[in-house]
């Protein structure tokens, strides 16, 4: 029985129909590429994530989805937050916020951390206050922007955390809109991924602030940090980050012929290793993974041979579509196989759950979906069963 695999392949290798586990195979010599498959990347970073910026689908993950400290990583949730209110009408760019002095003495000049240099009790528009944030990483623009937005940095945190969970980031929770550490200030690169993933697929008009490469407020000229703009063409985004108990990070997004990729990186040791690092991954993204659908629903997987039926055999239809991401090594890797009670016995329903398909791939979890019969299959009559008595069956 030949297995028919949705898009990638026109088989997943091949199918056994099985009505118990099989014997285990036989013990082989070590596979020197299930190195490459079990790390294909062999990234430096302590984390990294990898995602497909036209699907969402994650294409690489090390210690993807373990909560780790942002820093101003992180500050890409206020951008979303902020977005939205531009978009819903509330809040225009034009409107002003007052410098505070929580985020002058907290995010201003006299800090250590990334400035916009804002000066206390000055008002400021919140396009200023959004290009200082985004491009130099003002931690006193993001203070002002989540006092004037949500009346304290507290409640921008409840805030964030609470909208983070709607937008499917399980594994993040705020206490600022900077990414200063605190203790219960956490986000995974997979929901750093798909907020920067969300931030370009929902706020095209707001996006292009992220390739700015400058910005000059209060005659004070500051660059963008982020190294792939500089160092990888087709790069538009999206973030860096940096504190010494997080190490080096980086967000980043390009194109490359019409495909988008984002990857994440956190623990790096240096700023020369970020500027490494970061472009090696993202070109990796775009040469060596791949976004793909191995099966998709409705598709036959397999013919099922049917005991005491009107009809012989029943095809075998997949119930669910399934697309993930692989490595290119993997691909001569993947196999699929069709379990079910061997042979079905009659009647059958058109839609009843027989078996499952069952689908390896190096490096990921075995996925199992069920499969339905293709159509319905009537019991022999009483005459049908004499004739197959007589032929012995």
């Amino acid at each position: 029985m030949r297995l028919i695999a949705g898009t990638l392949l026109a088989a997943l290798v091949a199918s056994s129909a099985i009505a118990q586990p099989p014997a285990a195979p036989p013990v082989a010599a070590p596979d020197p590429t299930m190195a490459m498959a079990s790390d294909p990347l062999n990234t430096s970073a302590t984390y990294a994530f990898i995602m497909d910026g036209d699907s969402g689908i994650p294409l690489y993950s090390k210690r993807g989805d373990e909560p780790m400290i942002p820093a101003s990583m992180s500050k890409l949730m206020l951008y979303y937050m902020t977005f939205e209110r531009l978009k819903a009408g509330r809040l225009t760019m034009a409107d002003q916020f007052t410098v505070s002095e929580h985020a002058w003495r907290t995010g201003g000049a006299g800090t250590d951390g990334s400035t916009m240099f804002l000066p206390l009790n000055s008002k400021v528009s919140v396009e200023d206050l959004l290009k200082g944030a985004i491009i130099v990483s003002g931690n006193d623009a993001c203070i002002v922007l989540a006092e004037g937005l949500f009346g304290s940095e507290e409640a921008y945190a409840r805030a964030a955390t609470a909208r983070g969970k709607e937008l499917g980031m399980t594994g993040s929770t705020f206490a600022n809109s900077t990414g200063l550490d605190a203790p219960t200030h956490r986000m995974s690169a997979h929901d750093i991924a798909l907020i920067a993933h969300r931030l370009i697929k929902d706020f095209p008009e707001y996006y292009p602030m992220f390739r700015e490469p400058e910005f000059t407020f209060n005659n004070t000229r500051q660059y963008n940090r982020n190294p792939l703009l500089r160092e990888l063409d087709g790069a538009d985004g999206v973030k860096t980050g940096h504190l010494s108990v997080s190490g080096y990070g980086l967000v980043g997004s390009a194109i490359r012929e019409g495909k988008r990729r984002i990857i994440v990186l956190n623990g790096l040791t240096s700023e020369t290793e970020r500027k490494k690092e970061g472009p090696r991954v993202m070109r990796s993204a775009f040469l060596d993974f791949m976004a793909s659908t191995l099966v998709n629903k409705g598709a036959e997987v397999g013919v099922a041979d049917v005991w005491l039926g009107e009809q012989e055999k029943v095809s075998l239809i997949a119930t669910e579509s399934y697309a993930t991401g692989l490595h290119m090594d993997a691909l001569p890797k993947i196999t699929g196989n069709v379990v079910y009670k061997s042979p079905l016995m009659a009647p059958i329903k058109e839609g009843d759950i027989v078996g499952e398909l069952i689908i390896s791939a190096p490096g990921t979890p075995d996925k199992k979906i069920p499969v339905a019969a293709g159509k319905a299959v009537n019991q022999l009559g009483l005459i049908g069963k004499a004739m197959m008595g007589l032929r012995g069956e």
